[in-house]
């Protein structure tokens, strides 16, 4: 089927492109617009213990978004300083759609523990729409600013949320240009001509559109977070440059080894081979996109529904697109290993080109199988042993850029107001006067992490406590404290029932059903990977060596998110202030990607090295080791150069301000980078040398006969070769 589509491709190759072209100029056009689209999804996961003290809090005081300020810098007392805040206070209640002010001139607001900060809490009506809110939240915050202090800094969850979603699409604009500037060198220096690199660009800008404008009409009817288009641009330029690599590559080498063959043969004979991989490579990363959705988390819903449109769109481009780019552009590829205009200079004086990264470290692995095998995973343990002291987080205003400023005020709050941390609500079913619930409240106040207990409020019968923890409302002291008044449940002493809500609940909550729902996650995408692998390769041991090779280079990248990110090392050098923890999302997320990508290589060489096998089977250990060297040797460079490739556009987005995106650009990279030379490089040849045989073991199927060599097949007939015995 693969192999009729290139024909048909080679000869209708104008008609695909033109359908492309539009399709492109449509989203360039069009697609931009969901920028403006996208909205800010409340990650509030529903059927959590959590979310359901939010809404019945909500019921009990129905409250709306707030501003927050703080004013230091100056005695708080100075006359002219209270006459003149007095004064805008007083006209921030003035505008419209502001329903309440809380502030220490006017009406009793916090003092800051230094004894010259204020705190300004402003809330804004119920019920007004995104933009009505950021609009008032905007109107506010000028007006405040007027305040003549050192120090005026504006925040609060709603402009902190507005703050996260401008620098999310600044960041992905920044690593665009910054990756899409890096891959035109690297893609010049690879394919080794202008025409021959345009053509990867080609394919990536169009798949890219081609999202975006999906993405676009999606948001008419149901909401687009700013972070897909995150995850459309970072897998949309990755993917489209693997796969337009693995198909040029896969070309330039079946016109090498044919060359009276036509073009409408030659496309024929790549697309059943490297389109075959593209598509198992496709659905494999579907799949592990797919599995996010089993993690119930609205954001992760958005970021897997914009990872499978592009995943789509990618793939279909590489069975299309890309076949009838290299159809009008074939004979300015060129040939493997020619001279080029870019090489010439650079390989001067260097004779032929020897055996590839990939290859010399195959060869090297195949020597010493069982130490390279023990060194390998040796080595990614040692990497991986941080992440048993991984902390997960919320990412909240302490996860903007240092220089921002709800981020500044976020942390002035904290360190400067402890009763304006926000406690954890507890909702008791009865009455504060019942004698049981009293004795609540003694216990609460002697849990370790308590700090206060008081009661907020009493209505039809339900009484809202809050108990005041020790240190940050979300830290560990505050998650251990809600554990802790869940844990008071187990009290028969107590006939009560009550639930725990606020930030730090939310956060344990958010831990808890992400470590419920993970086997479900993980059983999907294993099962999925399990099955590609084995219908590529027709093994069963092969599939279950690469899935635990990719847990492997899983586990060491969460290591070393830990060392960079949680503890900080080589922060500096990365340009961010460590915050202590790893954002919730991001292991999930590379998870995800990196299972994804990991099986994108695992297909290009598996492919291969099972074509080489097909060949030569003859059931001995020197052809399975002649299988998997000949299949790096051919499969190699092209993978080498993807990795090379997509590591460019991950380190785009390193360079982002915000830490989440910075925590996917870094760990993507290190994967990328441990991937294709401990995983492929080393361990999978090595491991395959030492299985030998058994690599292809297939169960209940029956052996297939040996290949008899062509020379002995003449031996047997008695027949000579044409031509006479070559020399």
């Amino acid at each position: 089927m693969l192999s009729g589509l290139g024909a048909t491709i080679a000869r209708r190759r104008h008609w695909v492109l033109s359908a492309w072209a539009l399709l492109t100029l449509v989203g360039a056009v069009l697609g931009g617009s969901v920028y403006d689209e996208t909205e800010t999804i409340d990650g509030t996961r529903p059927g959590l213990e959590s979310s359901d003290v939010a809404d019945r809090i909500d019921e009990i005081e129905p409250e709306g978004d707030t501003v927050v300020a703080v004013i230091a810098g100056r005695d708080f007392f100075a006359t002219d300083l209270v006459t003149q805040a007095s004064r805008i206070m007083f006209e921030v209640r003035e505008i419209d759609g502001v329903s309440e002010v809380t502030d220490a001139y006017t009406s009793g607001g916090l003092i800051g523990d230094d004894g010259e900060s204020s705190l300004v809490v402003v809330e804004l009506e119920r019920g007004l729409d995104d933009d009505r809110a950021l609009e008032v939240a905007e109107q506010v915050a000028e007006k405040l600013r007027e305040v003549d202090s050192p120090v005026v800094l504006v925040g609060g969850e709603l402009l902190s949320e507005q703050a996260f979603a401008e620098q999310a699409i600044a960041d992905t604009v920044r690593g665009e240009l910054i990756a899409l500037a890096f891959l035109c060198v690297a893609l010049l220096l690879i394919l080794g001509g202008g025409r021959a690199a345009a053509l990867p660009l080609a394919a990536a800008l169009a798949v890219i559109a081609s999202t975006l404008l999906a993405l676009t009409a999606l948001a008419g009817v149901a909401s687009v977070s700013e972070f897909a288009v995150n995850v459309v641009t970072l897998l949309g330029i990755g993917l489209a440059v693997d796969y337009s690599l693995i198909l040029v590559f896969r070309f330039r080498e079946e016109a090498a080894a044919d060359r009276k063959a036509s073009l409408e043969v030659l496309l024929a004979r790549t697309t059943a081979s490297a389109g075959r991989a593209v598509l198992v490579s496709g659905l494999a990363i579907a799949t592990a996109m797919a599995g996010l959705y089993a993690f119930a988390d609205p954001v992760l819903a958005a970021m897997a529904l914009g990872g499978a449109l592009v995943v789509v769109l990618a793939t279909a481009a590489g069975l299309t697109l890309v076949p009838a780019l290299i159809a009008v552009t074939h004979r300015h590829l060129p040939a493997p290993g020619s001279q080029t205009w870019v090489w010439r200079h650079v390989r001067r004086g260097r004779g032929r080109r020897g055996p590839g990264l990939l290859e010399r470290l195959a060869r090297f692995a195949q020597r010493r199988p069982l130490a390279v095998v023990l060194a390998g995973i040796g080595a990614l343990v040692v990497l991986a042993l941080p992440a048993f002291q991984i902390e997960l987080a919320n990412s909240d205003a302490s996860a903007l850029p240092p220089g921002s400023e709800e981020r500044q005020a976020a942390e002035l709050v904290e360190e400067g107001f402890d009763d304006a941390v926000q406690p954890v609500d507890v909702l008791v079913d009865g009455d504060p006067t019942v004698p049981d619930v009293q004795a609540l409240i003694e216990e609460l106040k002697a849990l370790p992490g308590a700090d206060e207990v008081f009661v907020r409020e009493q209505v039809q019968g339900v009484t809202w406590l809050q108990v005041q923890p020790v240190g940050p409302q979300a830290g560990p002291e505050a998650q251990q404290l809600v554990r802790d008044v869940r844990a008071l449940q187990d009290d028969d002493d107590l006939d009560l029932r009550w639930e725990a809500g606020g930030p730090a609940a939310e956060l344990v909550d958010a831990k808890d059903a992400t470590v419920d729902r993970l086997p479900l996650a993980l059983a999907l995408v294993l099962l999925a990977t399990f099955v590609l692998l084995l219908v590529l390769t027709g093994s069963v041991v092969v599939p279950l060596k690469a899935i635990a090779l990719n847990l492997l280079t899983l586990a060491a990248t969460f290591g070393v998110l830990v060392a960079v990110f949680q503890w900080g090392w080589a922060s500096g050098l990365l340009g961010f202030e460590p915050w202590g923890a790893i954002d919730l999302t991001t292991p999930l997320l590379l998870f995800v990607f990196v299972f994804g990508l990991s099986m994108d290589y695992e297909v290009f060489l598996l492919s291969r090295i099972k074509e080489e096998w097909d060949r030569r089977r003859d059931d001995t250990r020197a052809a399975n080791d002649r299988a998997v060297v000949a299949g790096i040797a051919a499969t190699g460079p092209v993978v080498t150069a993807a990795a090379i490739c997509i590591g460019i556009v991950f380190l785009g987005f390193a360079v982002g301000e915000l830490i989440a995106v910075k925590e996917i650009g870094v760990g993507m990279t290190v994967a990328v980078l441990l991937d294709v030379t401990v995983v492929r490089g080393l361990l999978l040849p090595a491991s395959m040398s030492l299985l030998g045989r058994w690599n292809w073991w297939r169960p209940f199927v029956a052996p297939t006969p040996p290949a008899v060599p062509v020379a002995k097949q003449r031996a047997r007939a008695g027949t000579k070769p044409v031509g006479g015995t070559r020399k």
